[in-house]
Protein backbone atom coordinates (compact mmCIF):
# COMPACT_ATOMS: atom_id res chain seq x y z
CA UNK A 1 0.00 0.00 0.00
CA UNK A 2 1.60 3.52 -1.00
CA UNK A 3 0.45 4.85 2.42
CA UNK A 4 1.67 2.30 4.63
CA UNK A 5 3.93 3.21 7.55
CA UNK A 6 5.49 -0.19 8.37
CA UNK A 7 4.88 -3.44 7.07
CA UNK A 8 5.38 -6.05 9.27
CA UNK A 9 6.12 -9.96 6.75
CA UNK A 10 5.64 -12.96 8.35
CA UNK A 11 7.26 -12.54 11.77
CA UNK A 12 8.11 -15.41 13.81
CA UNK A 13 9.39 -15.08 17.04
CA UNK A 14 10.23 -18.24 18.68
CA UNK A 15 11.93 -19.04 22.52
CA UNK A 16 13.63 -21.88 22.81
CA UNK A 17 12.59 -24.16 26.20
CA UNK A 18 14.66 -26.64 27.62
CA UNK A 19 12.90 -30.07 28.45
CA UNK A 20 14.38 -32.56 30.25
CA UNK A 21 13.36 -36.41 29.31
CA UNK A 22 15.65 -38.53 32.16
CA UNK A 23 18.65 -37.55 34.10
CA UNK A 24 20.91 -37.54 30.99
CA UNK A 25 19.04 -36.27 27.90
CA UNK A 26 16.79 -33.30 27.78
CA UNK A 27 15.54 -32.07 24.12
CA UNK A 28 14.84 -28.16 22.62
CA UNK A 29 11.42 -27.15 22.64
CA UNK A 30 10.06 -23.81 21.09
CA UNK A 31 7.61 -21.96 22.48
CA UNK A 32 6.05 -19.91 19.15
CA UNK A 33 5.05 -16.60 20.93
CA UNK A 34 4.38 -14.99 17.40
CA UNK A 35 4.18 -17.12 14.08
CA UNK A 36 3.88 -16.07 11.13
CA UNK A 37 1.69 -12.87 10.81
CA UNK A 38 1.67 -10.06 8.37
CA UNK A 39 0.06 -7.19 8.34
CA UNK A 40 0.15 -3.02 7.77
CA UNK A 41 -0.09 0.22 9.53
CA UNK A 42 -0.93 3.26 7.55
CA UNK A 43 0.12 6.54 8.27
CA UNK A 44 -1.92 8.70 10.37
CA UNK A 45 -3.91 5.92 11.79
CA UNK A 46 -4.11 3.71 15.01
CA UNK A 47 -4.21 0.35 14.52
CA UNK A 48 -5.54 -1.77 17.69
CA UNK A 49 -4.12 -5.57 18.12
CA UNK A 50 -6.37 -7.47 20.34
CA UNK A 51 -6.91 -10.86 21.91
CA UNK A 52 -6.25 -12.79 24.86
CA UNK A 53 -3.18 -12.96 27.11
CA UNK A 54 -0.29 -14.78 25.71
CA UNK A 55 -1.70 -14.49 22.27
CA UNK A 56 1.72 -12.50 21.26
CA UNK A 57 0.46 -8.80 20.94
CA UNK A 58 2.66 -7.28 23.43
CA UNK A 59 5.66 -9.56 21.39
CA UNK A 60 4.82 -8.10 18.66
CA UNK A 61 4.94 -4.69 19.41
CA UNK A 62 7.97 -5.39 21.59
CA UNK A 63 9.56 -6.81 18.39
CA UNK A 64 8.40 -3.95 16.26
CA UNK A 65 10.53 -1.31 18.94
CA UNK A 66 13.09 -3.65 18.27
CA UNK A 67 13.36 -4.86 21.92
CA UNK A 68 13.13 -8.11 20.74
CA UNK A 69 14.47 -9.57 17.34
CA UNK A 70 12.41 -11.91 15.25
CA UNK A 71 13.54 -15.67 14.22
CA UNK A 72 12.26 -15.27 11.18
CA UNK A 73 10.10 -12.29 9.05
CA UNK A 74 11.27 -8.87 8.71
CA UNK A 75 9.56 -5.58 9.47
CA UNK A 76 9.17 -2.72 7.44
CA UNK A 77 9.40 0.94 8.09
CA UNK A 78 8.76 3.50 4.91
CA UNK A 79 9.98 0.85 3.45
CA UNK A 80 13.15 -0.27 5.00
CA UNK A 81 13.73 -3.14 7.23
CA UNK A 82 14.30 -1.90 10.85
CA UNK A 83 16.80 -4.89 11.70
CA UNK A 84 19.19 -3.72 8.29
CA UNK A 85 22.42 -1.75 9.09
CA UNK A 86 21.49 1.64 8.93
CA UNK A 87 24.24 4.51 7.78
CA UNK A 88 24.68 6.94 10.31
CA UNK A 89 22.13 9.33 10.99
CA UNK A 90 19.65 6.98 9.73
CA UNK A 91 18.52 5.01 12.72
CA UNK A 92 14.85 3.58 12.53
CA UNK A 93 14.19 3.48 15.91
CA UNK A 94 14.45 6.95 16.37
CA UNK A 95 11.52 7.25 14.14
CA UNK A 96 9.61 4.15 16.25
CA UNK A 97 8.73 4.63 20.16
CA UNK A 98 6.93 2.80 22.91
CA UNK A 99 4.51 3.57 26.03
CA UNK A 100 4.95 0.63 28.56
CA UNK A 101 1.72 -1.06 30.19
CA UNK A 102 2.91 -0.43 33.81
CA UNK A 103 4.12 3.54 34.50
CA UNK A 104 5.36 2.28 38.10
CA UNK A 105 8.50 0.48 36.90
CA UNK A 106 8.94 1.98 33.72
CA UNK A 107 10.45 5.39 35.11
CA UNK A 108 13.65 4.90 36.84
CA UNK A 109 13.22 5.73 40.16
CA UNK A 110 16.56 7.89 40.07
CA UNK A 111 15.61 10.47 37.72
CA UNK A 112 13.61 13.61 38.16
CA UNK A 113 11.20 13.73 35.94
CA UNK A 114 13.26 16.57 33.21
CA UNK A 115 15.81 13.25 33.23
CA UNK A 116 13.55 10.50 32.70
CA UNK A 117 11.65 12.40 29.08
CA UNK A 118 15.14 14.00 28.11
CA UNK A 119 17.08 10.43 28.16
CA UNK A 120 16.39 9.82 24.93
CA UNK A 121 18.05 12.66 23.33
CA UNK A 122 21.02 12.28 25.70
CA UNK A 123 21.25 8.35 24.47
CA UNK A 124 21.21 9.41 21.28
CA UNK A 125 22.80 12.61 21.31
CA UNK A 126 20.61 14.86 20.30
CA UNK A 127 20.47 18.97 20.35
CA UNK A 128 22.41 20.71 23.50
CA UNK A 129 21.43 20.52 27.07
CA UNK A 130 19.67 24.09 26.71
CA UNK A 131 17.52 22.92 23.62
CA UNK A 132 16.87 19.23 25.41
CA UNK A 133 15.97 21.20 28.47
CA UNK A 134 13.39 23.36 26.34
CA UNK A 135 12.15 20.37 24.50
CA UNK A 136 11.08 18.87 27.90
CA UNK A 137 9.46 21.75 29.33
CA UNK A 138 7.49 21.67 25.82
CA UNK A 139 6.58 18.51 26.60
CA UNK A 140 5.62 18.13 29.75
CA UNK A 141 3.12 21.32 28.61
CA UNK A 142 1.66 19.31 26.27
CA UNK A 143 0.70 16.51 28.54
CA UNK A 144 -0.46 18.36 31.23
CA UNK A 145 2.58 18.42 33.53
CA UNK A 146 3.36 21.43 35.46
CA UNK A 147 6.82 23.41 35.28
CA UNK A 148 7.68 22.59 39.07
CA UNK A 149 7.31 18.46 38.41
CA UNK A 150 10.66 18.71 36.13
CA UNK A 151 12.43 18.52 39.48
CA UNK A 152 10.77 15.88 41.05
CA UNK A 153 10.62 12.10 41.04
CA UNK A 154 8.48 9.52 40.06
CA UNK A 155 7.46 8.11 43.17
CA UNK A 156 6.03 11.47 44.09
CA UNK A 157 3.35 11.02 41.13
CA UNK A 158 0.12 9.34 40.76
CA UNK A 159 -0.53 6.52 38.37
CA UNK A 160 -1.93 9.18 35.91
CA UNK A 161 0.49 11.46 36.22
CA UNK A 162 3.75 8.78 35.82
CA UNK A 163 1.53 7.64 32.74
CA UNK A 164 2.02 11.63 31.37
CA UNK A 165 5.77 11.17 31.77
CA UNK A 166 6.14 7.98 29.76
CA UNK A 167 4.04 9.68 26.63
CA UNK A 168 6.30 12.25 27.03
CA UNK A 169 9.56 10.60 26.75
CA UNK A 170 7.62 8.57 23.94
CA UNK A 171 7.72 11.99 22.04
CA UNK A 172 11.02 13.23 22.56
CA UNK A 173 12.66 12.42 20.22
CA UNK A 174 9.83 13.15 17.40
CA UNK A 175 8.75 10.00 16.16
CA UNK A 176 6.25 8.82 13.60
CA UNK A 177 5.17 5.91 15.22
CA UNK A 178 4.58 5.07 18.51
CA UNK A 179 3.41 1.17 19.84
CA UNK A 180 1.34 1.39 22.60
CA UNK A 181 1.44 -1.88 24.80
CA UNK A 182 -1.99 -1.49 27.20
CA UNK A 183 -1.26 2.21 28.24
CA UNK A 184 -4.10 2.54 30.38
CA UNK A 185 -5.07 -0.85 31.57
CA UNK A 186 -3.10 -0.23 34.80
CA UNK A 187 -5.28 3.29 35.42
CA UNK A 188 -8.60 3.90 37.06
CA UNK A 189 -11.44 4.31 34.32
CA UNK A 190 -11.58 8.00 34.85
CA UNK A 191 -7.92 8.79 34.36
CA UNK A 192 -8.19 6.34 31.52
CA UNK A 193 -10.31 8.50 29.56
CA UNK A 194 -8.30 11.51 30.24
CA UNK A 195 -5.24 9.61 28.84
CA UNK A 196 -7.13 8.70 26.13
CA UNK A 197 -8.49 11.93 25.05
CA UNK A 198 -4.34 13.41 25.60
CA UNK A 199 -3.20 10.16 23.46
CA UNK A 200 -6.02 11.76 20.53
CA UNK A 201 -4.89 15.35 21.04
CA UNK A 202 -1.23 14.63 20.70
CA UNK A 203 -2.07 12.13 17.46
CA UNK A 204 -3.17 15.36 15.95
CA UNK A 205 -0.59 17.85 16.82
CA UNK A 206 2.48 15.56 16.22
CA UNK A 207 0.92 13.72 13.13
CA UNK A 208 1.18 10.40 14.78
CA UNK A 209 0.81 6.99 13.86
CA UNK A 210 -0.19 4.36 16.63
CA UNK A 211 -0.34 0.80 17.15
CA UNK A 212 -2.78 0.13 20.26
CA UNK A 213 -2.48 -3.32 21.90
CA UNK A 214 -5.35 -3.71 24.86
CA UNK A 215 -7.97 -6.26 26.21
CA UNK A 216 -10.39 -3.69 26.55
CA UNK A 217 -12.65 -4.04 23.29
CA UNK A 218 -14.52 -0.88 24.01
CA UNK A 219 -11.52 1.25 24.07
CA UNK A 220 -10.38 -0.15 21.33
CA UNK A 221 -13.85 0.24 19.18
CA UNK A 222 -13.05 4.26 20.46
CA UNK A 223 -9.56 4.65 19.84
CA UNK A 224 -8.82 2.93 16.91
CA UNK A 225 -9.39 3.01 13.16
CA UNK A 226 -8.52 -0.66 12.28
CA UNK A 227 -8.06 -3.65 14.20
CA UNK A 228 -6.28 -6.83 14.27
CA UNK A 229 -7.39 -9.96 16.31
CA UNK A 230 -4.36 -12.37 17.61
CA UNK A 231 -4.91 -16.18 18.90
CA UNK A 232 -1.94 -17.85 20.34
CA UNK A 233 0.59 -16.30 17.69
CA UNK A 234 -1.32 -16.04 14.70
CA UNK A 235 -3.62 -13.25 13.08
CA UNK A 236 -7.28 -14.70 12.90
CA UNK A 237 -8.64 -11.60 11.50
CA UNK A 238 -8.02 -7.62 10.10
CA UNK A 239 -10.85 -5.01 9.46
CA UNK A 240 -12.01 -1.80 10.23
CA UNK A 241 -13.75 -0.46 13.41
CA UNK A 242 -17.39 -0.58 11.71
CA UNK A 243 -16.69 -4.15 9.92
CA UNK A 244 -14.95 -6.03 13.37
CA UNK A 245 -18.00 -5.06 15.48
CA UNK A 246 -20.91 -5.18 13.00
CA UNK A 247 -19.80 -7.87 11.49
CA UNK A 248 -17.28 -10.27 12.96
CA UNK A 249 -16.47 -13.43 10.69
CA UNK A 250 -13.46 -15.29 12.46
CA UNK A 251 -15.38 -17.40 15.72
CA UNK A 252 -12.86 -16.37 18.00
CA UNK A 253 -13.61 -12.98 17.00
CA UNK A 254 -17.44 -13.54 17.68
CA UNK A 255 -16.94 -15.16 21.23
CA UNK A 256 -14.68 -12.23 21.83
CA UNK A 257 -17.44 -9.26 21.27
CA UNK A 258 -20.32 -11.61 22.67
CA UNK A 259 -17.90 -11.71 25.99
CA UNK A 260 -18.07 -7.54 26.14
CA UNK A 261 -20.58 -6.92 29.16
CA UNK A 262 -23.75 -4.74 28.55
CA UNK A 263 -25.05 -2.95 31.50
CA UNK A 264 -28.42 -4.09 31.19
CA UNK A 265 -29.86 -6.70 33.18
CA UNK A 266 -32.83 -7.33 30.17
CA UNK A 267 -30.39 -8.04 27.57
CA UNK A 268 -28.94 -11.81 28.27
CA UNK A 269 -25.39 -12.73 28.70
CA UNK A 270 -22.78 -14.16 26.39
CA UNK A 271 -25.01 -17.41 25.25
CA UNK A 272 -22.26 -19.31 24.06
CA UNK A 273 -19.08 -19.54 26.10
CA UNK A 274 -15.81 -20.59 24.35
CA UNK A 275 -15.00 -24.13 26.04
CA UNK A 276 -11.99 -25.57 26.65
CA UNK A 277 -8.35 -23.82 27.96
CA UNK A 278 -6.00 -22.10 25.23
CA UNK A 279 -3.64 -24.71 23.58
CA UNK A 280 0.01 -24.71 24.64
CA UNK A 281 1.95 -22.16 22.25
CA UNK A 282 4.90 -24.71 23.03
CA UNK A 283 2.35 -27.40 21.64
CA UNK A 284 0.08 -25.43 19.24
CA UNK A 285 -2.52 -27.61 17.18
CA UNK A 286 -2.37 -28.69 14.05
CA UNK A 287 -4.44 -26.52 11.17
CA UNK A 288 -6.36 -24.10 12.41
CA UNK A 289 -4.95 -23.31 15.86
CA UNK A 290 -8.51 -22.16 16.66
CA UNK A 291 -10.12 -25.86 15.81
CA UNK A 292 -10.06 -27.41 19.37
CA UNK A 293 -12.64 -24.42 20.87
CA UNK A 294 -14.40 -24.30 17.81
CA UNK A 295 -18.16 -25.22 17.17
CA UNK A 296 -17.89 -24.60 13.66
CA UNK A 297 -14.50 -27.06 12.88
CA UNK A 298 -14.81 -30.05 10.63
CA UNK A 299 -11.65 -32.35 9.62
CA UNK A 300 -10.06 -29.83 7.57
CA UNK A 301 -9.75 -27.58 10.07
CA UNK A 302 -7.54 -30.30 11.97
CA UNK A 303 -4.96 -30.53 8.45
CA UNK A 304 -5.17 -27.48 6.83
CA UNK A 305 -4.26 -23.94 8.30
CA UNK A 306 -6.38 -21.38 6.98
CA UNK A 307 -4.48 -17.99 5.44
CA UNK A 308 -5.16 -14.51 5.64
CA UNK A 309 -8.20 -13.62 2.96
CA UNK A 310 -9.91 -10.79 1.83
CA UNK A 311 -14.12 -11.49 2.34
CA UNK A 312 -14.52 -7.53 1.86
CA UNK A 313 -12.74 -4.75 0.93
CA UNK A 314 -10.11 -4.25 3.48
CA UNK A 315 -11.37 -6.90 5.53
CA UNK A 316 -9.32 -9.91 5.81
CA UNK A 317 -10.06 -13.53 8.18
CA UNK A 318 -8.16 -16.70 8.74
CA UNK A 319 -11.20 -19.44 8.36
CA UNK A 320 -11.89 -21.97 6.19
CA UNK A 321 -15.41 -20.97 6.23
Amino acid sequence: MSDALLEVQNLKLYYPVKVRQNVLRSETRYVKAVDDISFTVNKGETFGLVGESGCGKSTTGKTIVKLLRPTAGDILFEGKSIFARQEEGQDLTTRIQIIFQDPYSSLDPRFTVGRCIAEPMVVHKTGTPQQREERVRQLMKDVGLRPEHYTKYPHEFSGGQRQRIGVARALALNPSLIVCDEPVSALDVSIQAQILNLMQDLQKKYDLTYIFISHNLSVVKHLCDRIAVMYLGNMVEIASKNDLFDRPAHPYTQALLDAIPIPDPDIPTMQEMLEGDVPSPMDPPAGCCFHTRCKKACPRCAQERPRLREIAPGHLVACHF
